[in-house]
């Protein structure tokens, strides 16, 4: 596993923010991120994936991408789901390290200056946990029936799994492969870099109301995709993996036994 430089060493980044009908807030993140990461680095860009939206976002992201040389926008035709989009994002990143969070301004893209010194040689991808959920009950409810799920049935090494606030090695998450298009990419990326070697860290990050427009997640439509996408996933990832190993070595036991 490859090993971050000295500490004088300051490492590049990518930013992306995956966007979905945002046109309210993502103009503020991009902002807020190009103003932090020069203090933060020599090297960085910022990705912004506009996934299909059907308000203003794709012409604000491009009328702020001709006046900004350090941003890039790439849009989805149509909505590809946040699987999607995120894939999308750590696919284009080419930093050294990779950072995102949603474009709905749910977070402080500045406490991201808060996660760079915990990203050490023992240290893989710095995760946020929320100090406090800002939602609405039944959003705090089902987010809570959620994190327990993925920590009991997957096995994870974090907490709080649906905070969208991370800082990966990009190494790390180019060197396994997504497949989901829902909400439970984030079980899945988690799963698959765990399970690959790669070590955690956890930090405190604010959480905040939204301020604009409404949560594409939190339909009755895409509740139920993610639910049927995250037990599809576990019975591939784990249960089926652990019959095979079972049958594996079934296997070699009998060849031991009749050798």
């Amino acid at each position: 596993m490859d090993k971050l430089p000295p500490t004088d060493f300051k490492p590049s980044i990518s930013v992306f923010f995956p966007a979905y009908n945002d046109a309210g807030s993502i103009g503020t993140l991009v902002k807020q991120a190009l103003a932090l990461l020069p203090r933060c680095t020599d090297d960085y860009e910022v990705l912004v994936i506009n996934d299909g939206s059907t308000d203003g976002t794709a012409a604000l992201l491009d009328n702020l991408a001709h006046a900004e040389p350090h941003l890039r926008v790439i849009h989805h035709p149509v909505n590809r789901g946040y699987g999607g989009a995120l894939r999308t994002g750590f696919l284009h990143a080419t930093k050294d390290l990779v950072f995102y969070t949603d474009g709905d301004g749910q977070y402080d893209v500045n406490e991201l200056a808060t996660l760079l010194p915990l990203l050490s040689d023992e240290v893989d991808v710095v995760n946020g946990y929320k100090r406090k959920r800002s939602d609405n009950q039944r959003r705090i409810v089902l987010g809570g029936a959620y994190k327990l799920l993925a920590r009991t049935l997957f096995g994870l090494p974090i907490r709080d799994v649906d905070c969208d606030f991370r800082l990966l090695r990009r190494s790390a998450i180019q060197s396994i492969e997504l497949v989901s298009t829902s909400g439970c990419i984030c079980t899945e990326m988690v799963y698959k870099l765990h399970t690959a070697g790669y070590r955690f860290t956890e930090t405190p990050v604010h959480h905040y109301a939204r301020l604009h427009g409404q949560s594409q997640f939190f339909t009755l439509r895409r509740v139920a995709r993610t639910a049927s996408d995250f037990f599809a996933l576990w019975l591939k990832l784990v249960v089926w993996q652990r019959l095979s190993l079972s049958e594996a070595k079934d296997r070699k036991q009998t060849v031991t036994e009749q050798v």
